[in-house]
């Protein structure tokens, strides 16, 4: 401290050096810096929670790397958090690595987290917006602690919460509380010159702000600067004057208050507590982004990053960024575009009465010259460089779960880092590697860590790949922990939940997909739980809708003893219980049901169906006669009279689709459906049913079904047609425009100048007849040949028997 008075800087009277901020400032943190170095203070206390003063010698650590945050659980609920989250350009990360630099004691002085947790559990959902100190204390969430709010709500608050920086902005005339913090601090050099100037001028300004405003914040800051004078007092019998203070500028007035020990104490006095723990995680810029939850509010973690890390022809050097990301697009830009676009975001400055080009200026100079004005390149500038995926990491010396310790080995075995920026994962389960790193995404997912996302496989539907969308959220850390409470390991905590996940289930289907999750997971110890549970609800549920809704999730799972080498005898016996008991309940079941009930029913046919073609192909089955039985129970459907027009419809469908019926007979059915006496909104209702869901080729290829239902909607009488017009819309709207145009050209020509169906007229579709056109099946094998790259056509290409003679057939 006297280094700095015998150099003449101007800085605060006696007592702690308190260096308001803003959090997550690079100016902020530039100026910090500055004064620690001229004051050199015996110690540093940083707004914070003071659990985590074990944790500052790991800000050290090669392996730390910003943004990262300190997280504080309660240990019998790991759900109930907090996070601090600290980037490179935070004023108190910057106070830390000074302080472990110069071997000088850091500590934090904030409300501890036990209070802070208990307060969220006792005062229900916490205000995670904007808080009274505003982007000069926290900016929106920053180093205040953000609880995990419970799922109730909480009253609003009475106190009128008061946003320091838009005060300021507004008095000096600025409609931009972040250009003005830029104008003032940020593009002037902060720090530079005199260090504690610009502390004094901020600490002024806040004193006349809490003077105006008075008390505008709850009754937690109160509480919280009380037990900040406490530690500050603390320090000061320690070490003297020679303290440092960094805490929001909001709060500076209220600590340089003289307030008695008493009176402190006394707000202290009966804070509720919970029993925490404390540890580092990794944070992204892009949560920093965020104004509410977990993030901070910051609008652009890129752009500030850049600045305090390049303070040197900061503009230039960002556009030159901003080009090579375009670059990297194919997009055309040059070093003409760079240097133009200097030019502008300068004169654009100028013209707005800036010391420098902001992110604004840069923005519109980006849009005009590089994106050519469009806001589509501007977009993924914005969220690549302003916003930006960069990932924190801390040292696995960082205290955790023993459940977060083993997904960590797991990560590292299966080379799968966790990574902010989403990206997709192709996996063969024919490879060892990539089975293991299928189980574990499963296991996470029943632990309901949504680490990776399961989506559907480009070019391939076999059992053995599998796709998977990847994205590691901060939040992930939480889940990781509230997860310990079912194991230490991935693979028994897997276990424990979905075991406990069966016995809580209520729904049938609930238990099938669970045993299906844990086909995928591979937990063996759990399946036999899950099955037994499975067993007991479907003897118990005689509700077909229910039955129907859990075998294609059985059936499914049979599919996956293959490739992951599980057994599941037990699982075949079940789903073909279940598939009897729905032969048997299924026609009864579709007896009187309205238009709601019967589509819904629909859709349980198509499940089942499609479950039982699976498991009459599965070997572990052992029921060769299911897709027989099934047929017999659609060929009942279909001829009840009944049963809803869309049922029977869908029963034909079926039944023509696995060849047991032939077209002829079809045609007769539908004949039936659409015969003069049939009701036209049950006769619409049969064609939906039979010509719904990929139906349309099916009448291109069979003009005796299209005239059938071309002459029924004819003879709708008029008076009917607005009911089941709306119907037949839906009907046919699924089908692909060009479907949809092949079959107008057939109507337009009128019935049997088509031709191309069975028994149709000849010279009808193109391509379609009832034999085959042998030389123009011949003319294709030669390019047949090129793209599959053999060696030209050859003597025998063009002759019935070759190689390719499959591939022409």
């Amino acid at each position: 401290m006297r280094r700095a008075e015998e150099s003449g800087s101007r800085r605060p009277g006696a007592g702690p050096l308190l260096l308001g901020v803003r959090h997550h400032g690079p100016g902020s943190a530039r100026a910090v810096r500055a004064v620690l170095e001229a004051a050199r203070p015996r110690a540093v206390l940083i707004e914070g929670p003071p659990e985590a003063d074990a944790l500052i010698p790991l800000a050290a650590d090669r392996d730390m790397r910003p943004p990262v945050a300190l997280l504080a659980h309660a240990v019998d609920e790991p759900g109930r958090s907090a996070f601090w989250p600290l980037a490179g350009f935070s004023p108190e990360w910057v106070a830390v690595r000074w302080a472990l630099e110069h071997d000088v004691p850091a500590r934090f002085i904030d409300l501890p987290a036990t209070h802070t947790l208990a307060w969220g559990l006792a005062r229900g959902r916490e205000e995670t917006g904007t808080p009274a100190d505003g982007g000069a204390d926290a900016e929106g969430s920053a180093v205040e602690g953000i609880a995990e709010p419970p799922a109730e709500a909480c009253p609003p608050e009475t106190a009128v919460r008061v946003d320091p920086l838009a005060a300021l902005a507004e008095a000096a005339g600025y409609d931009d509380p972040e250009r003005w913090w830029e104008d003032v601090v940020e593009h002037r050099g902060a720090g530079e010159g005199d260090a504690f100037a610009p502390f004094l001028v901020l600490e002024e300004a806040m004193g006349a702000l809490r003077e105006a405003y008075g008390s505008g914040e709850d009754h937690r800051d109160l509480v919280r600067e009380a037990h900040m004078r406490l530690q500050m007092r603390a320090a000061q019998r320690e070490f003297g004057d020679g303290v440092a203070v960094v805490c929001g500028a909001w709060h500076v007035p209220a600590l340089r208050r003289k307030v008695t020990v008493a009176a402190d104490r006394a707000l202290l006095k009966g804070l509720p507590k919970v029993k925490a723990d404390m540890t580092w995680v990794p944070w992204t810029h892009r949560r920093l982004s965020r104004a509410s939850g977990y993030g901070a509010g910051i609008d652009s973690p890129g752009w500030y990053a850049h600045l305090f890390d390049v303070p040197d022809r900061p503009v230039e050097r960002w556009l030159t960024k901003v080009a090579g990301l375009l670059r990297e697009e194919d997009r055309i830009v040059s070093s003409a575009h760079v240097i133009e676009a200097v030019r502008l975001a300068g004169t654009l400055a100028a013209m707005r009465g800036r010391p420098l080009a902001g992110l604004s200026e840069t923005t519109d100079a980006v849009r005009a010259v590089m994106c050519d004005g469009s806001d589509v390149p501007l977009a993924l500038v914005h969220d690549r460089l302003v916003v930006g995926d960069v990932l924190g990491a801390v040292p696995e010396a960082a205290p955790a779960v023993p459940l977060q310790r083993d997904l960590a080995r797991l990560q590292r075995r299966l080379r799968l880092k966790p990574e902010a920026l989403e990206r997709e994962l192709e996996l063969d389960l024919r490879k060892e590697t990539d089975a293991g790193r299928s189980r574990l995404l499963h296991r996470l997912r029943l632990l309901g860590v949504g680490w990776g996302e399961p989506m559907a496989s480009r070019g391939s539907t076999g059992t053995f790949r599998e796709t998977w969308r990847l994205c590691w959220e901060p939040e992930l850390s939480v889940r990781v922990a509230e997860a310990g409470v079912w194991g230490t390991t991935v693979l028994a905590a897997a276990t424990a939940r979905a075991e406990a996940d069966a016995v809580a289930a209520r729904a049938l289907a609930e238990v099938t997909a669970l045993a299906e999750h844990c086909l995928l997971a591979e937990l063996p110890d759990a399946l036999p739980v899950v099955m037994r549970v499975l067993a007991d609800r479907a003897a118990l549920d005689a509700d077909v809708g229910h039955l129907a809704q859990a075998l294609p999730a059985l059936v499914r799972s049979l599919r996956y003893g293959d490739v992951r080498g599980t057994d599941t005898g037990a699982l075949a016996g079940v789903a073909a219980g279940l598939a009897e008991r729905i032969f048997v309940g299924l026609p009864p079941a579709c007896v009187a049901l309205d238009a709601d009930a019967a589509e819904e029913m629909r859709r349980h046919v198509d499940a089942v169906h499609g479950a039982i073609a699976l498991l009459g192909d599965t070997p572990q089955a052992g029921h060769g006669d299911l897709r027989a039985r099934w047929h017999t129970v659609l060929r009942t459907l279909s001829g009840r009279d009944t049963v809803p027009g869309v049922l029977r419809g869908r029963a034909v469908r079926l039944l023509l689709d696995d060849g047991e019926v032939e077209q002829e007979q079809a045609a007769r059915l539908m004949g039936l459906a659409l015969s003069p006496g049939t009701p036209p909104a049950d006769a619409a209702a049969w064609i939906e049913g039979f010509v719904g869901g990929g139906g349309g080729m099916l009448l291109v290829h069979d003009e005796r079904l299209l005239g059938l239902v071309d002459a029924w909607l004819t003879g709708v009488p008029a008076q009917a047609f607005t009911d089941v017009l709306p119907l037949l819309r839906r009907t046919f709207s699924v089908y692909e425009p060009g479907v949809r145009r092949t079959l107008g050209e057939l109507v337009g020509r009128g019935p049997g100048q088509g031709g191309g169906g069975a028994g149709g007229s000849t010279g009808g579709v193109p391509g379609f007849a009832e034999e085959l056109d042998q030389e123009r099946a011949d003319a294709v094998l030669p390019v047949l040949r090129l793209l599959l790259g053999l060696d030209g056509p050859g003597p025998g290409a063009e002759k019935p028997g070759n190689e390719l003679a499959g591939v022409a057939g």
